[in-house]
């Protein structure tokens, strides 16, 4: 069969959702067919994320992506209601924390600069001001850390349903199929053949497909340097309970740790080799994680694991930053992937942006441009180093 639509978006997951959203929101008058092929979501990385919101990132626009965003998540119930239900994402602004030995405290206070140069509330702690957030944290390693009490963590499966659900009732078509290829006929795109052989026609395609980005981006021959990483999260229990609620603290080794209800939830960025695999281990925990954890909150020496999953970030293996907006090769065709683990907190931002992009051929709200695919061959990156 084949169907005609105004804009494809290969991808239901949070970013797709969003750009959806922002352009029925921001007035689109088009018909929007979003294409998913995990109807329940169940292997999607948004849901399977550590959930957190910051603004302690060391490159500029990153700091500028995610000021927006954090407004955004801050009206997000009211601004996602569907009449007098909220759409509620258990925003936790508990803060964001990372912990720093000798060698690690002045790249800390070069992304202090940064950070408040744009606005970020952000705070350099002491190794004793570090206590006055986890008291039960050793300290006698660190010399400080780097601390942003605005920042959190929140529910991102209810991020990503709240998107879905407003932008249904704006008028979005959600199409639980697998797309097989990106279709083009003479420098353009004209829409996407799926793998149950319908064909739909569009003048724009979004690729908003996470992991597999660059496999349907593959299908129209062209190549981004993008590839998935599996990342493991384990939540465990503990025997005595913390003084207080934890920030999302990274350890200088890497580990990073928050509350999950009365639980903790950990993870840290394994070296693995690319691909699809969403095999968690109890060992992981052990080997890796628990050391460090006990180490760092003598609270996590009696530690039962409670849960673990896998889930699969989109790495840009260049400079670990999203790539987003159009393609010069092949008009018509615009990315939003390459997020490296950063797409839920950057959705509000991006899909705005993308919106105004695709609406008026500029951006508006925030300049993205630094974030095109061009800055690859004219060598302009924009690198990131706070990667978890």
């Amino acid at each position: 069969m084949e169907h005609h639509t105004d804009v494809i978006i290969v991808g239901g997951g949070v970013i797709g959702s969003s750009v959806a959203y922002n352009l029925l929101q921001d007035g689109f008058e088009g018909e929007i067919t979003i294409f998913e092929k995990d109807k329940t979501y169940e292997f999607a990385s948004t849901p399977r994320s550590a959930g957190g919101i910051r603004q302690l990132f060391t490159s500029a626009i990153n700091v500028q992506i995610s000021r927006y965003s954090l407004q955004k998540y801050l009206t997000f119930p009211e601004d996602m209601a569907i009449g007098l239900e909220k759409a509620e994402i258990d925003f936790q602004q508990r803060g964001y924390l990372f912990l720093a030995k000798d060698n690690q405290m002045e790249y800390l206070r070069k992304q202090h600069v940064v950070q408040t140069r744009n606005g970020v509330p952000a705070e350099l702690l002491s190794k004793n001001e570090l206590q006055a957030i986890i008291p039960e944290l050793h300290i006698n390693d660190l010399v400080g850390g780097l601390y942003c009490a605005e920042d959190g963590y929140l529910d991102p499966y209810s991020v990503m349903q709240g998107y879905i659900r407003k932008a249904k009732q704006l008028g979005a078509n959600y199409v639980y199929e697998e797309v097989d290829a990106i279709c083009k006929e003479k420098g353009s795109v004209s829409g996407v053949k799926l793998r149950n052989g319908d064909l739909y026609h569009a003048p724009i395609v979004l690729n908003c497909a996470g992991a597999w980005a660059p496999a349907i981006s593959g299908t129209v021959g062209i190549s981004i340097p993008v590839e998935p990483l599996k990342r493991q999260i384990i939540q465990f229990d503990f025997a005595k309970p913390l003084e207080n609620d934890l920030p999302l603290t990274v350890d200088p080794s890497g580990v990073y740790f928050r509350h999950e209800g009365s639980s903790v939830i950990a993870g840290y960025s394994e070296k693995v080799k690319p691909g699809i695999d969403f095999k968690w281990s109890r060992e992981f925990f052990y080997e890796t994680l628990w050391p460090v954890l006990a180490h760092r909150i003598p609270n996590f020496e009696k530690a039962k694991i409670k849960s673990g999953w896998a889930g699969i970030y989109s790495m840009n293996t260049i400079d670990q930053n999203a790539i987003i907006g159009s393609h010069p090769q092949l008009k018509g065709y615009y990315l939003a992937c390459g997020f490296s683990g950063h797409g839920m907190q950057q959705a509000p931002a991006v899909g705005k942006g993308l919106s105004e992009l695709i609406r008026t051929q500029k951006y508006e709200t925030l300049d993205l441009n630094q974030l095109s695919i061009e800055r690859f061959s004219t060598n302009k990156l924009i690198t990131e180093g706070a990667i978890v």
